[in-house]
């Protein structure tokens, strides 16, 4: 019966399924959250960046354990072939060795994309992790009327930190790029601010702005629902390690290296702000980052 020829090699694919199954039932076993013993939420700085990295990771480790078990499955197949027939078809032979070749480029092309993702990712963190410590200077001594909140989740993005001063609120944004090579092997680290971009040496963004003016405009129409009045708002982009020029900048955002940025927060006053909205502010952060944790608690683990 010729479909045995076809049906019979399976077999030696069980042992190479069974493999498959243990690395997913490895996988199932991660679960990245933790929730707090105590009735606050568990938000540090960078938390969102944390989970996209271990996301990466994960990705990471898929495509390298099923890479290699998936791409020699055509050959393993083919090699039980060679047992249930007479003679050999070196066409069909020569169609395995394609489609694993194509596995192999298709698997080498994701773990070099889940590289440069984690490379991203890890400065992308490192920079969120030094302007946190930064902004922790704020609230120490705790007698300081100030208050950090790290990764506020809006309707549809995330604000990087949310710092309340008694003189208005600050939406902190902060973008990790990495510093340009000029042609004599030296790095180039100044940045250029403009109205509506950043010129870097080699290259300019738009988007780091909009995001920052964007994350200004939810939080300052939340805000004024919740409180009943407008509520000072102010953003700031941080671009840590870089050498920034403000000639040519908006007025509406400020954009530093992120040195001295806790000094900069305290002396800067966007408006101003009675002693009731300062504490009522913090009070409706605290309950949005509360509920929005128990939110994602709530969701089933990938």
């Amino acid at each position: 019966m010729n479909w045995l020829e076809y049906l019979l090699p399976l077999i030696f694919l069980f042992p190479m399924a069974a493999m498959g199954g243990i690395v997913l039932a490895l996988r199932s076993l991660h679960d990245a959250r933790v929730q707090s013993p105590f009735n606050a939420p568990l938000r540090e700085p960078g938390q969102a960046l944390r989970h996209r990295l271990d996301q990466a990771f994960s990705s990471l480790f898929l495509n390298g354990a099923l890479g290699p078990i998936i791409s020699l499955a055509p050959l393993v197949y083919g090699m039980g072939r060679m047992l249930f027939v007479e003679k050999q078809d070196w066409v069909e032979w020569a169609l395995y060795g394609l489609l694993s070749t194509l596995l192999v480029l298709a698997f080498s092309l994701l773990l070099v994309r889940d590289y440069q993702r984690i490379r991203r990712l890890k400065l992308g963190l490192a920079c969120e992790l030094a302007v946190g410590q930064e902004l922790e200077r704020m609230v120490r001594p705790e007698a300081h009327p100030y208050y950090v909140f790290h990764d506020v989740p809006t309707d549809s993005f995330t604000i990087d930190h949310v710092v309340v001063t008694p003189h208005g609120v600050f939406v902190v944004e902060t973008r990790a790029r990495a510093l340009a090579i000029g042609s004599d092997g030296k790095e180039l680290n100044n940045v250029a601010v403009e109205r509506e971009r950043l010129r870097f040496p080699h290259w300019q963004e738009r988007r780091p702005l909009h995001k920052t003016r964007q994350g200004v405009s939810w939080l300052t129409q939340w805000l004024e629902r919740r409180c009943g009045i407008p509520v000072p708002v102010r953003g700031v982009l941080v671009l840590p390690g870089w050498k920034v020029d403000t000639s040519e900048a908006a007025p509406d955002i400020l954009v530093v290296s992120g040195e001295q940025l806790a000094r900069q927060l305290t002396e800067l006053t966007p408006g101003q702000m009675s002693d009731a909205i300062h504490d009522k502010v913090i009070h409706i952060l605290i309950e949005r980052a509360r509920l929005m944790e128990l939110k994602h608690l709530r969701q089933p683990s990938v």
